[in-house]
């Protein structure tokens, strides 16, 4: 866990799928509005892969996946809640649904809308503010957390 992290539990709503993830308190969230965020009300806490751990439900996860295919859309096969998921814009790590996590480890929420509806524009310019934050913090002590957590005011 990096300096100033610290461990959140989450989970679907029946409590067969349960996860742990390492992240600030003051999460820093993105509000999509593709097809499928808002019909869902998915708020994004976008995380690498090594700050996510499933700690029960695995078998109880069903895939859905749509468009390019690249997304895996992870849904509790019994309650229906998608708690967690492998964005198409971080294949290599998780968006965690911050309105599943256990609000005791939370400070605050800083939300920001995402285009999800024009996804490849978007996409640009989440990469633009994640690059102009990194350098932005490159000489604070919070450069590490920054980059481990995957937060950042673009996201």
């Amino acid at each position: 866990m990096s300096l100033g992290s610290v461990r959140h539990r989450g989970g679907c709503h029946c409590g067969r799928v349960c996860f742990e993830v390492d992240a600030p308190p003051d999460l820093e969230l993105l509000d999509c509005n593709c097809s499928m965020c808002a019909r869902s009300l998915f708020l994004h806490l976008i995380v690498p892969r090594d700050a996510f751990r499933l700690l029960s439900g695995e078998s109880d996860l069903v895939d859905y996946r749509f468009g390019t295919g690249t997304a895996r859309h992870l849904f509790c096969r019994h309650c229906g809640v998608k708690s967690f998921y492998v964005p198409r814009s971080h294949p290599d790590g998780y968006s965690i649904n911050a309105r599943c996590l256990d609000p005791a480890t939370i400070t605050s929420m800083k939300i920001r809308p995402y285009d999800g509806r024009n996804w490849e524009s978007a996409r640009r310019n989440l990469d633009t503010g994640w690059r102009a934050g990194q350098q932005a913090l490159a000489s604070s002590e919070e450069s590490e957390e920054f980059a481990r957590s995957g937060c950042c005011s673009a996201r």
